[in-house]
Formats: structure tokens, C-alpha cells, sequence
């Protein structure tokens, strides 16, 4: 099964104004391979607030593709795959709201929410932001970019596999009692973690 990590970056408040998106594809255990695209949203309405956050203006992404050019490149890798994002519940939502702008439908894929994951398999951490796994596993990126916060949930999700003595990512929703969110033609579902599901000790 395919497993590809996920992250956007908005240009303001809205949802539906992505400017850009990370990607990192797991295979066989590892990361393979990680991309990044910038985005021109519709309105091209920055605010301070966010090119504070992620340093992307208006003109890094004026030339760029709109948002249904850029996720049709990739539409054949998200076809049927799992997805992971790092707050599913945000990346997911732009993710919608960016097809609902462009009055395109949603493709057919699963996704987990690692900021849950790591929850539920590492509660003794003081905060499970992207940075502080990172820094729990030992890995340096540069917070905040598509590209790097992708790549740093698809290893926390590795990592998080290992912590089970899981084969596999796809086996960690089993593991500690998660609902797998799902996108699909019309619709959604969300990833949630069961009621009753226990952390697991440090």
C-alpha cells in the first residue's frame, strides 16, 4: 500500500488558500523521496501572520500553478493511498476547501493524524508539535516548510511503528485503537482515536 506524509502552508486565515505542500513518500521503512510545490492561491491574499510563520509572499508564487494543476501531479500517488498529516483535521480541511474552491471532487484515499499517534504512543513528551518529535528523535529541520514538516511525520510515523513493533504505519491505527479518516467522493470521515483508547506508558 502506498503511505505518503502531507503538509500545506496557507497564505491567510482561509482554509481554502494553501500556497504550498509537502509531500514525503515511506517505502519499505524509510523515506524515499520528498517534494515540494508552491501554490498560487485564488485572491492571492497574504497575511502578515502567515508569511511570518512559513516566509511565503505573493511573488514566490505568482508564476506558480493553481491549486488543482498542482494536486493532479501527484493525483496517481493519492489514488488509494494512506495518507498522514501531522493535525490531519487542519491539512485535511484545506485540502477540501481548496477542492470546494475550484469545484473539484475529493480523490479516494485514508489518512491518519500523527499529532494523534504520538499522543497515544509517546504521552510523556511535554508537547507533540512537529519540532518537538523531531527533537525527541533526534532530527533537525527547518519548521514550517512544506517540504521538511512532511518528511519529519512520515519518520515520527516510523518511529511511532517501531515503538509498537509494528510492521508497518498501517498497522498503528489497530495498535492503539484508531479510526482511520478517510476522503472520498461527496464526502469525509475524520481519523479519531476510539473511546477508551489508552496511552501507552513512557
Amino acid at each position: 500500500m502506498k503511505t505518503i506524509a502531507i503538509d500545506f502552508e496557507t497564505a491567510n486565515e482561509q482554509r481554502g488558500s494553501a500556497c504550498s505542500v509537502g509531500l514525503a513518500w515511506i517505502e519499505d521503512g524509510r523515506v524515499v523521496r520528498v517534494e515540494e510545490r508552491l501554490i498560487r492561491p485564488r485572491g492571492m491574499r497574504f497575511s502578515s501572520f502567515n508569511i511570518a510563520i512559513h516566509g511565503i509572499r505573493p511573488e514566490h508564487v505568482a508564476h506558480a500553478p493553481e491549486f488543482p494543476e498542482v494536486m493532479d501531479e501527484f493525483a496517481d500517488d493519492f489514488r488509494g493511498s494512506t495518507m498522514i498529516a501531522h493535525n490531519a483535521a487542519f491539512d485535511f480541511s484545506v485540502w477540501r476547501a481548496c477542492l470546494d474552491t475550484y469545484g473539484v471532487g475529493y480523490p479516494d484515499l485514508s489518512y491518519l493524524c500523527s499529532v494523534k499517534m504520538a499522543r497515544h504512543v509517546w504521552p510523556h513528551l511535554i508537547s507533540h508539535k512537529l519540532n518537538v518529535l523531531a527533537q525527541h528523535l533526534g532530527l533537525t529541520f527547518a519548521h514550517h516548510n512544506a517540504a521538511e514538516d512532511a518528511a519529519i511525520c512520515a519518520e515520527a510515523s516510523l518511529a511511532m511503528a517501531r515503538s509498537l513493533g509494528a510492521s508497518h504505519v498501517h498497522d498503528i491505527p489497530v495498535a492503539i485503537g484508531m479510526k482511520v479518516g478517510r476522503l472520498y467522493s461527496g464526502g469525509y470521515a475524520p481519523c479519531t482515536l476510539r473511546a477508551g483508547s489508552r496511552a501507552l506508558s513512557a
